[in-house]
């Protein structure tokens, strides 16, 4: 019955309630009706009154303990450790608080476990690969020539690359990046984005369009230039040779829109989301076959929503994949 009373004043005030209404019956009947001294009817109207606040406290109680077990728990590394929230009052709120808590907790250290493997993973391919070079080269089975030293400075490179990313994922994540905001041209970042994406990959051309061609933005300059590298190396990863990739930014209403479309494989209709999680790879958007580690779009995305803009793939016809960074407008 007490279940049913909305906050946790309430209750205490009915057991109070009660305690006062047995206290003073028991009381009463004992004194006159079997005429018992008033000491003997004062010490059983007392601990009839304990034993009613002890029973109607009972069903009050329960979830505290309940929830301090489960603490516990969790303190333990239990984190699938869950109460059930029986009442509306501020005991029910904390249970669902903690619920919720927990199950944040229990994701956290889902992602914490996921990221130690993935990036023992992606440093362990690198790694075996230099040291298998490198024995062969001490054993005098292969020698250092400039074809043997380009693929070790390759995958130095990579580890270097997993390296910057994951310190730049972690700072973005921290909120220890602060933001450099200024006003500034769109179109001399994106050619100079273009430009330098285009001195590592020799097969796909780059083409550059802003309308109009002074548009500008209110953002960090390097931190956007970060985000369109890292849309145009994807596209160039998954571009058949000899395609091109459109880099392009315009107006739309109050809000500057900035996008990098390719013709690729696409992204898969179940995966626009996930493609933004931390090592995600498939078969059509991320692969580390030529040293890609899926920590790009998750980069961009810390960036643009830092920006307090948004990223989103787009299916792009008759084949491809049009990523389009949205930012508000200068003023907005």
């Amino acid at each position: 019955m007490l279940a049913a009373l909305p906050t946790l004043k309430l209750r205490l005030s009915a057991i109070i309630v009660a305690a006062v209404a047995v206290t003073v019956g028991t009381f009463y009947l004992t004194l006159k009706a079997l005429k018992w001294w008033p000491g003997v009817c004062g010490l059983l109207a007392a601990g009839t009154a304990l034993l009613v606040v002890w029973v109607m406290s009972r069903g009050t109680l329960e979830p505290l303990r309940d929830i301090t077990a489960a603490s516990e728990a969790i303190a333990r590394g239990e984190f699938e450790t869950r109460v059930v929230a029986t009442s509306r009052d501020e005991i029910g709120r904390l249970a669902s608080s903690f619920n919720s808590m927990a199950a944040e907790l229990a994701q956290t250290d889902r992602v914490r476990r996921d990221l130690v493997a993935n990036v023992s993973h992606e440093l362990r391919t690198p790694l075996t690969s230099l040291q298998a070079k490198l024995e062969n080269i001490a054993d005098g089975i292969e020698q250092a020539d400039a074809e043997t030293v380009a693929v070790m400075l390759s995958q130095t490179e990579r580890l270097g690359r997993l390296v910057k990313q994951l310190l730049d994922l972690s700072r973005l994540e921290a909120g220890t990046v602060p933001l450099d905001r200024r006003e500034f041209e769109l179109r001399p970042m994106l050619e100079l984005a273009a430009r330098e994406s285009q001195l590592g990959v020799a097969s796909t051309h780059i083409e550059v369009a802003v309308e109009p061609r002074d548009l500008t933005v209110d953002g960090d300059a390097e931190r956007l230039h970060q985000v369109v590298a890292n849309l145009v190396e994807n596209a160039q990863r998954y571009s058949p040779a000899g395609s091109t990739i459109a880099v392009g930014a315009r107006r739309v209403g109050g809000a500057v829109c900035i996008e990098v479309a390719d013709d690729g494989p696409g992204i898969a209709v179940g995966e626009t989301d996930l493609v933004f999680e931390r090592f995600y790879r498939s078969d059509s958007a991320r692969s580390s076959r030529d040293g890609g580690a899926g920590l790009g779009l998750s980069i961009a995305r810390w960036i643009v929503d830092l920006h307090g803009g948004s990223i989103r793939p787009e299916a792009r016809l008759p084949h491809g994949c049009r990523m389009v960074v949205t930012l508000p407008g200068v003023g907005s």
